[in-house]
């Protein structure tokens, strides 16, 4: 059996539930006693039930985006956005001050293309070896998933969108 050492966790795939796997894995975490930072690329312009609750508890999450991308008016504005939450997010993982550092939806930022894929990729290559990096979004690249250690889709089978069920408060947001 091989030693303890941090993991790098993918949650993708076109179901519900990606996000919110990682913030579960983030409170165990925190009643585990271990240093947690949460950075969201692209939730930013509302207040969401789950950073009311990290307020609340005193875990560090940060909003860095100002909402879904594919409804901007200014790509450029997003663009500089992702990359400073790129910045952080990797000084963060590469300072081994925290034990677990959860990247909600970055899979979307290198989807569309907005960071390098190699230069997150080297960054998570050249973490401390107990950090944990925990990834959400949909459409992982390939080159995430060929060096992560846990891959989950969440796979939609039923969703009340589709029956023209709006987001509902404390569920989706």
């Amino acid at each position: 059996m091989k030693g303890r050492r941090g993991l790098l966790l993918v949650n993708t795939g076109n179901g519900k539930g990606k996000s919110t796997a990682a913030f579960g894995i983030a409170l165990r975490a925190i009643g585990q006693g271990l240093r947690v930072s949460i950075i969201q690329f692209i939730k930013g312009k509302w207040k969401t039930g789950e950073l009311q609750s990290a307020q609340r508890i005193g875990l560090e999450m940060i909003p860095m985006g100002k909402g879904f991308t594919w409804e901007s008016a200014n790509l450029d504005e997003d663009k500089s956005l992702m990359r400073e939450a790129w910045a952080l997010a990797s000084q963060k993982i590469l300072s081994g001050q925290y034990d677990l550092i959860i990247l909600d939806e970055l899979n979307y930022v290198l989807g569309y293309g907005y960071l390098p894929v190699e230069d997150v990729i080297r960054c998570f290559q050249s973490r401390p070896a107990h950090v944990h990096v925990v990834v959400t979004g949909r459409n992982a690249p390939e080159e995430v998933i060929s060096i992560a250690d846990c891959v989950t889709e969440m796979r939609e089978i039923k969703h009340p969108y589709r029956n023209g069920i709006p987001a509902q408060k404390g569920i989706d947001y």
